[in-house]
């Protein structure tokens, strides 16, 4: 059994990565996260099947009302299908590209967006998209992949969920309507996300500050700032994920400011930290990245 640390990590993994056995070795790693957006070669009971093998709680990370693009949109285009029909006022702006891009909406058609201009190229298939806008209504929760998710749970005993996109106590109940047995984690990513934790704290499950999304659902970045605080206070336990350490994605020694970044993390309180997608497709990054992260645990008193 790994020694209890102060410190622990949860680890998306590439679902046929080979050095996994590596990655669950390490003292910090409690858990792996599989993002279901990621492709697989058969359906998801062979994929769980696999990743359960090393020994690791295993957190099946739900899409939920997350909007991501369907398909491919070649330019020059007029329109990009989403995973769930949405309503909001038009013209409104959406974010691509983790917020740095930018396009017009000038109509939205169930599943549709109508672009008044656009990214000047291929938005594919999985991409998020963010409308950041108090008139914004998604239709449904769960989506068609989620459900063959938590099926496949359901045949092989598993019980840990991530929420996307957590907004209400009754997307936390669809999943457990589902999975009468899920251990839930709740993905606090937006605004409204934001007043259900302040509301209804961790009585639904353990939150988890999902950076990413979040950052640009705050719209100002410095809000960031509060955003991580507001989930830290209502959940002591809640853990933090994205953007952590990405600079090791793409070169071998971290950015001065992903280092300021997690101590700035550690002084809030937070003690486990979700490693991103890109961070992990590569055992060096990963490594690098855990090992960092266990040398700051070592300065925290």
């Amino acid at each position: 059994m790994k020694p209890i640390s102060t410190i622990q990590a949860i680890v998306t993994v590439p679902p046929y990565a080979d050095f996994l056995d590596d990655v669950a070795a390490h003292p910090l790693v409690c858990g792996f996260r599989l993002n279901t957006v990621m492709p697989l070669r058969g359906g998801p009971q062979e994929a769980l099947q696999r990743l359960t093998g090393y020994g690791l709680p295993l957190w099946v990370d739900l899409k939920g009302r997350q909007l991501r693009v369907v398909g491919a949109a070649i330019p020059p285009f007029t329109e990009v299908r989403l995973s769930h029909p949405i309503r909001v006022d038009t013209p409104v702006d959406a974010f691509f590209a983790d917020g740095t891009e930018c396009v017009r909406v000038a109509a939205v058609d169930g599943d549709r967006l109508i672009l008044a201009d656009g990214p000047r190229r291929l938005i594919g298939p999985g991409e998020s998209v963010n409308i950041v806008h108090p008139s914004l209504r998604i239709d449904g929760t769960l989506t068609e992949t989620d459900r063959a998710y938590l099926a496949a749970m359901r045949e092989l005993n598993l019980t840990k969920v991530m929420l996307s996109y957590t907004e209400q106590p009754d997307d936390a109940q669809e999943v457990k309507d589902l999975l009468p047995k899920a251990e839930v984690m709740l993905k606090i990513e937006t605004q409204r996300g934001l007043a259900f934790a302040r509301r209804h704290k961790s009585s639904h499950g353990r939150l988890v500050a999902a950076r990413g999304d979040l950052y640009v659902e705050v719209l100002q970045p410095h809000k960031i700032t509060t955003a991580l605080r507001e989930v830290i206070s209502v959940d002591p336990q809640a853990v933090v994920a994205s953007r952590i350490f990405d600079s090791l994605a793409f070169h071998p020694v971290p950015a001065s400011a992903d280092i300021g970044d997690v101590a700035f993390l550690l002084s809030l309180g937070y003690r486990t930290f979700m490693l991103g997608d890109a961070l992990c497709l590569r055992r060096d990054s990963v490594l690098e990245a855990l090992n960092l992260l266990e040398a700051m645990a070592g300065e925290v008193r």
